[in-house]
């Protein structure tokens, strides 16, 4: 947990310090170029990590509750809520960790605080990783309910929902394990990012299809209808904007944190580089801003789901 440069602990919120103010301004390297450095207030870090945690719990809970939304869909959106949950509040309890440490309420013991930085950085990666995983879970699934849907009660069931389900996390923690006891490796970094770029196509795939196959509908119903053609690209205008509110939201909050790995394997000593090293905690700000948004695209937007949770 101590405060490092980019080449360890990448995982850790306190990769650089930030004051107890917001600022956005150019600090000046000695050796290199001005840097636009956006500092994120610990106050803001933690607040934007409790709106996740209570947005997620509420998610939970509605889901639990009501037998209706007992199906593979609602348990991928579930475990996404819950891997979301876990990428704020691991990230919370070590600002909080570090926090304490340097108010001097903890002994700083080297080896425990190892072992406890260790744990929590297991967690992260493991909350990320998975987080990712059923984000592409859910592409998955209604990509089969759409293109597959008469077959789709036989293919996506219960049982394999819980195998995959299973795998997933188990797959998660594994890899996080591995990720974190070799995060020195560069080949580490590379699969990081190419995990990453493969979930980033595989929506975008399926995203696209599914709205050519809802666009390539609405155009026949239109011509059935008779309607006119600024009708039709009414219908297009609002798939453009489903793909962007699907997939804007996902590429700008995670992106910038895979922006940052990717330059530590091409440019460690650029000072260019380092510039954007700088805002590490504002690249994990935008992690957990997407653990508030994933909620409100994917679960909210369910009638049912939006019924349980006045009554939850």
């Amino acid at each position: 947990m101590p405060v490092l440069g980019p080449q360890r602990q990448l995982l850790s919120p306190l990769n650089s310090t930030s004051p107890a103010t917001p600022r956005l301004g150019l600090a000046t390297n000695q050796t290199g170029p001005q840097c636009l450095e956006v500092s994120v207030p610990e106050g803001l870090f933690l607040s934007l990590g409790l709106v996740s945690l209570v947005e997620n719990v509420l998610v939970v809970a509605a889901i639990i509750k009501n037998r209706n939304l007992h199906s593979p869909m609602y348990y991928f959106i579930c475990c996404l809520a819950v891997s979301d949950l876990l990428v704020s509040v691991s990230n919370v309890l070590e600002t909080a960790v570090m926090l304490l440490l340097e108010a001097g309420a903890l002994a700083p013991r080297a080896a425990v605080v190892q072992q406890l930085d260790d744990v929590i950085d297991v967690l992260i990666c493991s909350s990320m990783v998975s987080s990712l995983c059923f984000l592409g879970a859910i592409a998955v699934d209604r990509y089969i309910s759409i293109f597959y849907a008469l077959r789709y009660h036989s293919l996506v069931t219960l049982p394999r929902a819980w195998r995959a389900i299973a795998a997933i996390w188990v797959a998660s923690i594994l890899a996080s394990t591995l990720f974190i006891a070799y995060y020195n490796h560069t080949a580490v970094l590379l699969c990081l990012v190419s995990f990453f770029v493969a979930m980033l196509v595989l929506m975008a795939v399926l995203y696209v299809h599914m709205l050519a196959r809802a666009c390539q509908h609405a155009r026949g119903i239109a011509r059935l209808h008779k309607r006119q053609r600024s009708t039709q690209q009414g219908f297009g205008l609002k798939g453009a904007a489903t793909l962007t509110i699907l997939l804007g939201p996902f590429f700008l909050c995670w992106g910038p944190f895979f922006l940052h790995l990717s330059l530590i394997v091409l440019c460690p000593q650029h000072p260019t580089c380092g510039c954007i090293f700088k805002n590490f905690k504002l690249f994990l700000t935008l992690i957990i801003c997407n653990a508030i948004v994933d909620p409100l695209i994917y679960a909210f937007r369910s009638q049912e789901l939006r019924k349980t949770l006045q009554e939850v």
